[in-house]
């Protein structure tokens, strides 16, 4: 008898059709995901469009943790004992988002290799941004950080250069998510701008020149006119 040969399995594949125990939808801008305090019993994967994550504390003081775009899973703290969601997550733009069921987002990362180091790689990277995250706030100045959250957003490093940023991402968040104050984010925006590292056509692009931003030595890059004013 000839030995049956298991198909190989698609891990994209698997996340773009629906399933049992999964389900694909669409939601519009600012359509809310879950919310924070309610029951965690999936995780979800982004096909399209990106989520934003908020938190609000005890005293009511929302704050916006993390910007995630297609090829990212979130809500998997489920999978971590975690009874309730801790944040809220909500859509930036049209987003498709496959949503798993927590029993068989467990038994595919049992019964599928080539799944489980999908979801494996994603947890690694995201681990190493947190920690990169924690390392800009303690050490570098808010001009970095908003240069490094810019590239980020663009998708800088992922295909070689920056895309042009998909969402209106206000000044408020870029301030909250770098921990700074609006005023600041305005005056480095308008600093960038002049510099020729971002530009304003309709949707926001960064220019790989803004990297010389995360680069520099000192503190703050100076316009020519503050080196003049300077000097």
């Amino acid at each position: 008898m000839r030995k049956r040969v298991k198909a190989s399995f698609d891990p994209k594949e698997f996340l773009a059709k629906v399933g049992e125990g999964k389900t694909i939808s669409k939601y519009r801008k600012d359509q809310i995901v879950f919310s924070q305090g309610q029951v965690a019993d999936a995780v979800f994967y982004i096909q399209q469009g990106k989520i934003k994550l908020t938190v609000v504390s005890e005293q009511g003081k929302e704050s916006v943790v993390a910007i995630l775009g297609p090829g990212n899973f979130f809500g998997e703290g489920c999978l971590n004992g975690h009874p309730l969601r801790i944040a809220t997550t909500r859509a930036v733009d049209e987003c498709v988002i496959t949503r798993l069921e927590k029993a068989t987002m467990i038994a595919t990362i049992h019964n599928e290799p080539e799944f489980s180091e999908l979801f494996m790689s994603y947890l690694l990277t995201r681990n190493s941004r947190i920690e990169e995250d924690l390392i800009d706030q303690l050490f570098n100045s808010s001009e970095k950080r908003l240069a490094r959250l810019l590239l980020l957003l663009a998708n800088f490093g992922k295909e070689g250069r920056p895309e042009p940023i998909v969402g209106n991402f206000s000044q408020e968040t870029l301030a909250e998510m770098i921990g700074t104050t609006r005023s600041r984010v305005s005056f480095f925006m308008n600093k960038f701008r002049k510099l020729g590292f971002i530009e304003y056509n309709g949707k926001l692009e960064v220019h790989n020149s803004l990297l010389n931003v995360v680069l520099h030595d000192k503190p703050e890059i100076k316009t020519r006119d503050e080196a003049i004013s300077a000097a």
